[in-house]
């Protein structure tokens, strides 16, 4: 009874925070004059003329250190970011940028790399950006997750905030984000990142919604693109998880708040995976497109009201499925076919969508959190349990809806990392998780 008392009253509380820090940052955001950290800042560009090939994934290429900014202001927090050497969704060489926040009161030698949840399709909303003091509309959401932060560098846990999307933007392209992320790691740990951490330093991993693409794309991925790291995790814990990109696009169609997502899956894709979905759009369709080619997650929530893919699409393509590009490059992003991650997991997921506008219920996907699947994620939890990793936590809120999860889930998943870190055998609801949806991969329904 106390356990339950004390999570809800940390949902209230987190909740309330949360609804007066958001409204005053993005005020604040609104009112501000953007920084020197704009498109032109050239830390962001790789400029040597050795090859970025000839680097290995994690080779630390550029390194500052400065002030961190809420909003555009100054604080005398520290940060040292780092431009480093990676790999985008198609496998080529890239630059990305991480973020390293260190602890006062800790030694270097636990961290956590936090996943932010920034959602956008402009590269300017990453949370670099927004830490380096560049004050955008999507860079608010970074901004407010400092509530989740504090409470990490306060116990002791140097913290790595990765640009997950790459400096592309490209949205919900999970491999992608697995890649920037576990090189974050391996460049905010490198002997020559003046981080304080080294390749001893074990790391957790955390992030919610958004950055739980990254956080659990990074788990699947480690063992074979990132096994120095792999073994260096002692866990992940993550909430709000998307797992099946053309379940979602059918759970939120026509919702009042969600379906501005829609349009930013159909760009992120294309981006991601260099194939051409405007083709496939009416004029309304394409219109839209350009609306929201670099627009964030504030851009499209709530914007849409109603808004379904057969709005957005020519006649003869009213089934996603008829666009055999865009099958193929969900299908590339379906977290159902990835490997099962070897360290133990915490997942939590909401399943009161209605609360969010999103009433939706498709045969063979059923509920869920307003914007995310929860069967899917209820069938990706028992799928890792069945194939070797025991170490699942996973629990639903039923009556919460994706942003209350939210507030839920943090207090949760940093009292669960701690005790990875403390070494405490991590705990198993294998066994007692419901069944979920299929996640096989999609079938195109005709050639286009």
């Amino acid at each position: 009874m106390f356990r339950h008392t004390a999570r809800v009253l940390a949902t209230a509380v987190a909740t309330a925070l949360a609804a007066t820090v958001v409204p005053a940052a993005a005020a604040t955001a609104a009112a501000a004059t953007p920084s020197t950290t704009a498109k032109s800042d050239p830390f962001y560009t790789y400029d040597s003329s050795t090859p970025l090939s000839s680097y290995a994934p994690g080779t630390v290429l550029k390194k500052r250190t400065l002030q961190y900014h809420i909003v555009g202001l100054p604080t005398p927090v520290k940060a040292i970011q780092l431009l480093y050497r990676t790999t985008d969704a198609q496998g080529r060489p890239a630059a990305n940028v991480t973020t390293v926040v260190r602890s006062l009161k800790g030694d270097g030698s636990k961290a956590v790399s936090y996943q932010s949840f920034y959602d956008s399709l402009n590269p300017q909303d990453g949370p670099s950006r927004a830490i380096a003091g560049n004050v955008t509309l999507g860079g608010v959401i970074a901004n407010a997750e400092n509530l989740f932060l504090v409470p990490l560098l306060t116990q002791g846990y140097n913290v790595v905030i990765p640009d997950t999307e790459g400096q592309t933007a490209d949205f919900a392209a999970g491999p992608e984000y697995a890649t920037n992320t576990l090189d974050s790691i391996r460049a905010a740990t490198a002997p020559d990142a003046g981080s304080g951490m080294n390749a001893d330093t074990r790391v957790g991993l955390m992030g919610y919604s958004g950055g739980s693409i990254a956080t659990n794309w990074a788990a699947a991925l480690a063992p074979a693109y990132a096994p120095d790291v792999n073994k260096r995790l002692v866990g992940f814990a993550e909430g709000g998880l998307l797992v099946d990109p053309a379940h979602n696009l059918r759970y939120v169609d026509g919702s009042l708040v969600w379906s501005g997502v829609i349009p930013m899956a159909i760009i992120g894709v294309a981006r991601s995976y260099g194939i051409d979905l405007k083709q496939y759009m009416n004029s309304y369709g394409q219109q839209v497109y350009q609306d929201l080619e670099h627009g964030s997650l504030l851009d499209a929530l709530g914007h849409y009201p109603g808004l379904t893919w057969k709005k957005l699409a020519k006649p003869q393509y009213a089934d996603p499925n008829s666009v055999t590009a865009f099958v193929e490059a969900v299908n590339k992003i379906n977290l159902g076919s990835a490997a099962t991650p070897t360290v133990p997991g915490f997942i939590a997921q909401g399943n009161g969508g209605v609360v969010e506008g999103t009433f939706g219920n498709p045969p063979g996907i059923g509920t869920g959190d307003g914007v995310m699947v929860a069967g899917d994620v209820r069938a990706l939890a028992r799928q890792y349990c069945a194939t070797g990793n025991g170490s699942i936590a996973f629990h639903q809120y039923n009556l919460l809806s994706h942003v209350p999860v939210a507030a839920a889930w943090a207090p949760g998943a940093i009292g669960w990392l701690g005790d990875r870190f403390a070494g405490k055998p991590a705990p198993s609801d294998c066994g007692h998780i419901a069944p979920g949806n299929s996640l096989a991969p999609e079938q195109p329904t005709s050639v286009s």
